[in-house]
């Protein structure tokens, strides 16, 4: 096992590493930004170091700061969490010239499987369905005879992208020449790559992924799927796990996960997105290679620390799980607390914490490295922390996660808290009928 790993990100995330590293006797570096300087994880980390200003792509995505920080601190491996440096085949190449270990699949791997362009090329070569769409574009023209060929609405997403970011909905021909751009400067800005892929917009459907963990060597395993259709702006909100999907499909669409991630040998934690129609047909839309903001409602069901077995992995202990151990029990639900104002559209509230009291007790996990006091820089996602519930039935998750989101205070910025409260007593959501436009179909948000 390594002796110590640099932690190539902020927040909720880079907190969750430090936790199971320090269980697993394991030191830990944190690289920050200048804005992140008063984090909880720069100040529980066993070192800490600055990699830049604010902004992104001067710190979190400066690839040779990040490296000359594990350089210095002797830190023998990255381990890059979501978002940032997490989905970049370039960044992990450099880190294995280094002598680095990447916390992750191989560069090979993620070019393979890390755009959603080639994760397309895999899941037709793995007899995996896919929504009707197209490779990278080259320019708004080539986009405006896709849309032409496909049909309208159709989705423009950025290729190295995730998380909802460089996604837009185009209904129109003239919706598409301004569109087009802005989705190219959204993913350059958010990944460092402008490319964009085009797929048929489906109205309504079910967001669920499978979550997957390979050696590298052919073997594969699922820790089941993630219901993650509550979402604003093409970015999840609540999760849950498991779905409520019938059992056949669900085991299909488990299958298809494990067969097309056994098809690049994947190595480590890997998570495939699928939609699911009114029909019950399915279609696989990309493959996040990285562990997931949602990972810890597989968790809760599982019993298993994902952070643990990617520090396994990639040490080279292997992946000593087989299927039948994996055992999954009782219900899960998630809910993304984020610094937003719900009724104005979701406006980021970044700001201050005045005071702030998570919710305890039985089955209850929260993932927050927010503190009394604690200000949310405006520069990075609105993630104040995420509250987990755990129980025997969704109906019991569904009250114990009501109760723990009425018992979280957080004073200073808005937040989604009280929305969840809503969504929660809805009779639609209670009942588990769930599509991606939930907000405006079933909530009137």
């Amino acid at each position: 096992m390594f002796k110590k790993i640099l932690i190539a990100n902020r927040g909720e995330i880079a907190l969750r590493v430090i936790r199971t590293a320090r269980e697993m006797g394991v030191k830990t570096v944190v690289v920050y930004s200048t804005a992140d300087e008063k984090s909880l994880p720069v100040l529980l980390a066993d070192e800490s170091v600055c990699v830049g200003p604010p902004a992104s792509n001067a710190s979190y995505l400066n690839i040779p700061n990040i490296l000359s920080a594990a350089l210095m601190t002797g830190a023998e491996a990255i381990h890059p969490g979501y978002g940032f440096m997490a989905e970049n085949p370039d960044f992990a190449e450099m880190c294995r010239e280094h002598g680095i270990v990447f916390i992750g699949p191989t560069p090979e791997s993620m070019r393979a499987l890390g755009s959603k362009a080639g994760g397309r090329d895999i899941a037709t070569q793995s007899k995996v369905p896919v929504v009707p769409g197209t490779g990278v574009l080259e320019d708004v023209d080539a986009a405006l005879l896709a849309a032409k060929q496909i049909g309208y609405p159709v989705l423009l997403k950025a290729s190295a992208g995730g998380g909802g970011r460089g996604q837009k909905v185009v209904r129109t021909q003239e919706e598409l020449r301004s569109a087009f751009g802005q989705a190219q400067e959204e993913a350059r800005l958010y990944f460092g790559d402008p490319a964009i892929i085009m797929e048929k917009f489906l109205e309504e459907f079910r967001h669920v992924e499978v979550q997957v963990m390979g050696d590298g060597q052919g073997h594969v395993i699922h820790i089941g799927e993630r219901d993650c259709s509550i979402q604003r702006r093409n970015q999840k909100l609540i999760e849950e796990a498991p779905s409520t999907l019938p059992e056949s499909l669900r085991q299909e669409i488990l299958d298809a996960g494990v067969r097309l991630a056994r098809h690049v040998n994947y190595a480590g934690a890997g998570t495939l997105e699928f939609i699911v129609d009114r029909d019950g047909n399915y279609y696989f839309m990309e493959m996040n290679t990285r562990i997931q903001v949602e990972h810890c409602v597989s968790e809760m069901i599982s019993g298993l620390d994902f952070v643990k077995l990617q520090l396994q992995i990639a040490a080279g202990e292997g992946l000593h799980l087989r299927q039948e151990d994996v055992r999954l029990r009782g219900h899960s639900i998630e809910c993304r607390i984020n610094a937003e104002d719900p009724d104005k559209d979701f406006r980021p509230a970044a700001g201050k914490i005045d005071d702030v009291h998570f919710a305890g007790g039985p089955g209850v996990r929260v993932d927050s490295h927010a503190y009394a006091g604690y200000v949310i820089p405006p520069h990075y996602d609105s993630l104040i922390g995420k509250l987990i519930v755990h129980h025997d039935s969704r109906e019991e998750a569904i009250a114990r996660m009501k109760r723990a989101l009425e018992e979280t205070v957080i004073h200073g910025p808005k937040t989604t808290i009280p929305l969840y409260v809503k969504i929660m007593e809805n009779p639609f959501y209670k009942r588990g009928a769930v599509m991606t436009n939930f907000l405006k179909t079933r909530l009137e948000v």
